[in-house]
């Protein structure tokens, strides 16, 4: 050590050391609120661009019914001129450009022959059938998945387990 160091009193010490380990809290501190800045900077942005996102899987989505829709008020205006065997055709061409449109955004129709299975079905009844038990033997209503997801499920009828005849007792 120098001969210095003896020379200054323990309190200009002291006060030096805290001087510097202010110093050091301060730029903590700056740093800290310079990446929390930057943090609130980043979430304000996802969030913008998390919108964008949507407003244009919307507008895509519209584009894509905007045919059915133009094909209804055709199917409507014919159906004014002319019979109806017009405006089946006109429905069922809407029908078809509907069901085409929302195929190619990933919608598929849940399958609903053979076995009732409890995550892509919803059972409304069961009742006494001729065939196998937990088979679906109706469909109320069709359901969809779009993607890996289960947007509706089949509302399905599904057969009872067979009553054992009990010989006339």
């Amino acid at each position: 050590m120098t001969h210095e160091a003896f020379k200054k009193p323990a309190g200009a010490m002291l006060e030096e050391r805290v001087a510097a380990l202010e110093a050091e809290r301060d730029e903590h501190l700056n740093d800290l609120k310079r990446v929390a800045a930057e943090f609130e900077n980043y979430r304000k942005r996802v969030a913008r661009e998390q919108e964008s996102l949507v407003a244009r899987a919307h507008e895509r989505l519209v584009k894509e019914l905007l045919p059915v829709l133009d094909d209804l008020e055709r199917a409507l205006a014919a159906a004014e001129e002319h019979e109806e065997a017009t405006l089946e055709e006109g429905v069922r061409l809407v029908h078809r450009e509907l069901a085409a449109a929302l195929q190619r955004e990933g919608l598929a129709e849940i399958e609903t022959n053979g076995l009732f299975d409890p995550h892509v079905h919803e059972a409304l009844l069961s009742q006494p059938s001729e065939a196998d038990e937990g088979s679906i033997i109706e469909v109320v209503q069709k359901g969809y998945t779009l993607g890996d997801r289960v947007v509706r499920p089949a509302r399905v009828v599904v057969a009872a387990p067979k009553q054992e005849d009990d010989g006339g007792r």
